[in-house]
């Protein structure tokens, strides 16, 4: 994970001081960083990535749910401030209602007629039968539907490319904080892109991350000097049930309890430095 390492480096040394919505931030405008899933998958390696946390936020996102009281029982509370936030409880419609997000975006899209469309199960089906397509795009992006969402979407889009029998993955995310939410993005968009594959009958070629505003918030400064004292190990391997062959296999209201992420998906041989403890900005 040194690329990711080297954008929190760039961003300290290089970065413009910047207020933001929720804190004082130091950013840079517009960053890529490429992993090669054939070298590992990309978990962060210098503090712990806390797999079954984004692997049930990935799952309950590919099962189109908005409930945070779903995702809370897979013990994943990284929702919890937003369903929770003033601003919002006035609006949902439920005790855990966070609106039309990721996941609704993904498999519920309203159009202005009226028509429905489930956007990853008709990229899956694209991929299968028109792998050259140019039009392999997912977006979470529904401006019409923002005053619906708990909270507009960070990562916007994501598109598919085909070359070799490889299938890889293409990222777009506006806002990205670096320290806490990006690690979690590039191992979210791995995962789903090694599903998606497995699915598809394909091998993952690269997850792609492109960053608009890439940023640190003051609060996480101590946190990253100390996250880049550290030396990185080798990338994992990524180990995925191989009776995933659809996105039904993956509905999380199939899940008992929050280990039971771990039957779908786990890391092997993950060795990590310790987690370094720092606070959410809602």
């Amino acid at each position: 994970m040194k690329i990711y390492n080297d954008v929190l480096r760039r961003i300290m040394e290089k970065g413009d001081d910047r207020k933001a919505r929720n804190g004082q931030i130091r950013s840079l405008f517009t960053i890529q960083m490429r992993f090669d899933m054939e070298k590992g998958f990309p978990a962060v390696t210098t503090k712990k990535l806390a797999f079954r946390t984004m692997a049930a936020e990935l799952f309950w996102f590919m099962s189109g749910y908005s409930d945070n009281k779903e995702l809370q029982r897979l013990g994943c509370h990284i929702w919890d401030g937003n369903a929770e936030a003033d601003y919002w409880k006035s609006k949902a419609k439920f005790d855990g209602d966070l609106g039309r997000i990721y996941g609704v975006q993904w498999r519920d899209w309203h159009g202005p007629n009226g028509k429905i469309v489930d956007q990853l199960a008709q990229v899956i089906e694209t991929i299968q039968k028109d792998p050259e397509n140019r039009r392999m795009v997912v977006s979470a992006w529904n401006p019409g539907e923002f005053d619906q969402m708990a909270l507009p979407p960070c990562h916007v889009l994501f598109q598919f490319f085909v070359h070799q029998g490889k299938l890889s993955l293409h990222m777009f995310q506006r806002s990205c904080d670096m320290f806490l939410g990006v690690p979690f993005n590039i191992a979210s968009y791995a995962l789903l892109l090694s599903i998606v594959a497995q699915i598809t009958g394909l091998k993952p070629g690269e997850t792609i991350l492109t960053l608009g505003d890439a940023h640190i918030y003051y609060e996480h400064f101590d946190a990253v000097k100390e996250q880049l004292n550290r030396e990185p190990y080798p990338l994992p391997k990524l180990w995925l049930n191989p009776d995933i062959t659809s996105l039904e296999d993956i509905d999380t209201k199939k899940l008992k309890e929050p280990n039971d992420i771990y039957k779908l998906a786990k890391l092997v041989d993950y060795q990590y430095h310790p987690s370094i403890k720092a606070k959410m900005l809602v």
